[in-house]
């Protein structure tokens, strides 16, 4: 569909020749011509000031390479980053070589084949994100010049060997089988022959020379984060003897449920970045209004509400033991379907990080979920289980993306299944969550963290989600909305019958 050309500073900030029609294309030229838009490169357009356009770039840029270059993979070390651009520069495989200059941004085109079986579109656009075999097959490729194209050996086997400790065997052998089919088409039969001596080597049927602290150090069983572990009976020995009140569910009727759903998976997108307004993201859960310029933060918002308001998604308790793995990849994968880059359903095969605080090894976190699991039952069912389990996932960070999202889902569900209330977790209560947890993280204190999620749970519960207008109203008066903590402070719905008016600052 050819998007209309409106005279909107959003629209205008990036005008692409290939989104629209001949006569909104001559407008638009008309435009240039009396000074009232300026050419980034052929084709594309922006009323934006020239100190904007990198930012514009880098905000747009999976729509901005699918339309300068159809069909482009996203290639060799920019791959194997996730697909985001390595200092500044990012690769992609077409049909011809050339480097291209945009604002703030390298792009390095590669000759090379289009899409094959496995490659998936990013965005649902014209532009692809390769298989995992695809793109260890080319970071094995010969390299040269100043930018190195290709990752090289080491961070090949390095990645295998993640693979291999955070998937198993079936994720190495998957990988071979698909990039033996690959190798010839592609034209990397030497890669491959590389490839299958590093695969064969970690599964022990080849002797291949290993070349990292991690391929060398390979052991029977599955290694775990201990302290972690110690981290987790920490928390769970305070929940032991946690006496929570009970607190039923507000949302009595279908209603009800639907739009508490539908605030929870608001609420949990913007803390992790996928900002709307309310009345945007409205339409796009109620309405199934995708916004065309943000698909996959639109889809971010419908996986969490889809697994908000599914009894089967809803009221899953976490599994216990080897169980959580397959539990955890249905979950991911489901969620983050739309966002390949991010390899739904897959364990990571890199470390994650926030601030200061680097995430449990992919190496460690088979072991570390399936041993932490195993204190669920040891403490009460309902709100103390729901925390811990919260923090488990939330701790280990177990994906390369949207861990905190299925974290707070996944506590929810230990409410929903004992009929308590599930937890919104607001705009303005952002940071004091978040800094809860560095404290139990990092000092392996779990008092503010359970005082915080016992507050936000009773704010939570107070409000009627009958009528969603209703509700969004007095959430907005509670200033739930808020993301300073410095100018407002987050009220109780009690408070606003008392309050002289709704923006109380602190």
């Amino acid at each position: 569909m050819k998007r209309s050309l409106k005279n909107t500073t959003t629209d205008d900030s990036l005008i692409i020749y290939a989104e629209l029609n001949t006569a909104e294309i001559r407008a638009a030229q008309r435009r240039l011509k009396r000074g009232e838009l300026a050419r980034i490169v052929p084709g594309v357009l922006s009323a934006s000031p020239e100190n904007e356009w990198p930012a514009i770039v880098a905000l747009h840029r999976t729509r901005l390479l699918a339309a300068l270059f159809p069909g482009a993979v996203i290639g060799f070390r920019s791959a194997f980053k996730g697909g985001i651009p390595v200092d500044g520069v990012i690769h992609l495989s077409y049909s011809y070589n050339r480097a291209v200059k945009l604002p703030g941004l390298n792009v390095i085109l590669v000759r090379g084949h289009g899409q094959v079986a496995g490659d998936l579109p990013m965005s649902g656009r014209d532009i692809y994100f390769p298989s995992p075999a695809r793109m260890l097959l080319e970071n094995l490729a010969a390299s040269r010049g100043s930018i190195k194209k290709a990752m090289g050996r080491t961070a090949v086997e390095e990645r295998l060997v993640n693979m291999y400790e955070s998937r198993g065997i079936e994720a190495l052998n998957r990988i071979r089988d698909e990039a033996l089919g690959l190798a010839p088409l592609l034209g990397f039969d030497k890669e491959y022959k590389v490839l299958n001596e590093l695969i064969g080597t970690i599964l022990g049927t080849k002797s291949a020379r290993l070349g990292t602290v991690a391929g060398k150090a390979l052991a029977a069983g599955t290694p775990v984060d201990a302290g972690r572990l110690a981290l987790f009976e920490a928390l769970a020995a305070v929940l032991r003897v946690m006496d929570f009140p009970e607190n039923a569910s507000p949302t009595g009727s279908e209603a009800a449920r639907i739009n508490f759903a539908f605030l929870e998976s608001y609420f949990s997108n913007f803390i992790e970045g996928t900002e709307f307004d309310v009345s945007e993201a409205r339409q796009i859960v109620l309405e199934g209004k995708i916004i065309d310029q943000r698909p996959k933060d639109s889809h971010d918002i419908l996986g969490v509400f889809r697994q908000a308001i599914n009894p089967g998604w809803a009221n899953q308790s976490m599994a216990i033991g080897e169980a959580v793995l397959h539990q955890l990849r249905q979950r991911h994968a489901d969620l983050m379907k739309e966002r390949p880059e991010a390899s739904p359903g897959d364990f990571k095969d890199r470390e994650n990080f926030a601030g200061n605080t680097t995430f449990v090894s992919p190496r460690n976190v088979r072991g570390t979920l399936i041993e932490g699991s195993k204190l669920l039952p040891s403490v009460p069912p309902g709100m103390a289980r729901a925390l811990l389990a919260m923090f488990i996932v939330s701790e280990v960070h177990p994906f390369i993306d949207g861990n905190g999202r299925l974290a707070r889902l996944a506590m929810n569900a230990e409410l929903s299944v004992v009929n308590a209330g599930r937890i919104i977790v607001p705009t303005l209560f952002r940071e004091e969550y978040l800094d809860c947890l560095r404290v139990l993280t990092r000092q392996s204190r779990p008092e503010p963290f359970i005082e915080a999620m016992q507050h936000i749970r009773q704010w939570t519960a107070a409000f009627d989600y009958t009528d969603l207008d209703r509700v969004i109203s007095r959430m907005k008066a509670c200033n739930a909305f808020e993301k300073s903590r410095k100018q407002y402070r987050l009220l109780n719905v009690s408070d606003l019958d008392t309050s002289p008016g709704q923006n109380v600052q602190s």
